[in-house]
């Protein structure tokens, strides 16, 4: 059966949860299982329409993917967001669908007007769907960087990412600096 890849609803937020507590319990453990499973929650619940996006891949009829995105503000006016999380179903990662998944975001988020798309995470991974390593020189992440070579941007309106004035203000589920 053909992947399908869409946009998630308000209806799938608990196969999301699970989505995420099983992949990450599966990659780092239970206690990052459940962590990662509850923030997802939250960003799902608690945050407006207007500063979420997010999308699945089906495949027999089972969510096996999913990426979220949220907003993040700056003094700017400028129309960006945060891809975080991302997970693949254990039995389904290393065949590109994290890839497709992404490449697919980036695609809805530009059709809406999005200009600056950012990451925190793995360089190896997301420097493959056009993200680049940047400075907080450049952009200045919401809080303190833990590991900040994983601070990743990517245009959506082509060219190189402009210096931002200030720093990044996240919506409320990742206004926690231990999450950075």
């Amino acid at each position: 059966m053909q992947m399908q890849l869409t946009r998630f609803y308000p209806s799938h937020t608990e196969t999301i949860k699970q989505l995420f507590t099983s992949v990450f319990s599966d990659n780092e453990g239970a206690s990052e299982g459940k962590l990662i499973g509850n923030l997802t929650e939250d960003v799902m619940t608690t945050t407006d329409a207007q500063d979420l996006d997010g999308f699945i891949a089906i495949k027999n009829n089972q969510t096996i993917g999913c990426i979220l995105l949220t907003r993040l503000s700056f003094e700017s006016d400028i129309n960006a967001f945060l891809l975080s999380p991302v997970a693949i179903h254990t039995k389904h990662q290393r065949q590109g669908i994290g890839q497709q998944l992404i490449q697919f975001g980036i695609r809805q988020l530009k059709e809406n007007g999005v200009s600056l798309l950012l990451t925190y995470g793995d360089p190896a991974f997301y420097t493959k769907v056009g993200f680049t390593p940047i400075s907080e020189k450049v952009v200045k992440a919401p809080f303190e960087l833990s590991q900040p070579e994983g601070w990743l941007a990517q245009s959506l309106v082509g060219g190189e990412v402009e210096a931002m004035a200030g720093k990044a203000s996240c919506v409320a589920a990742f206004n926690n600096a231990e999450l950075w």
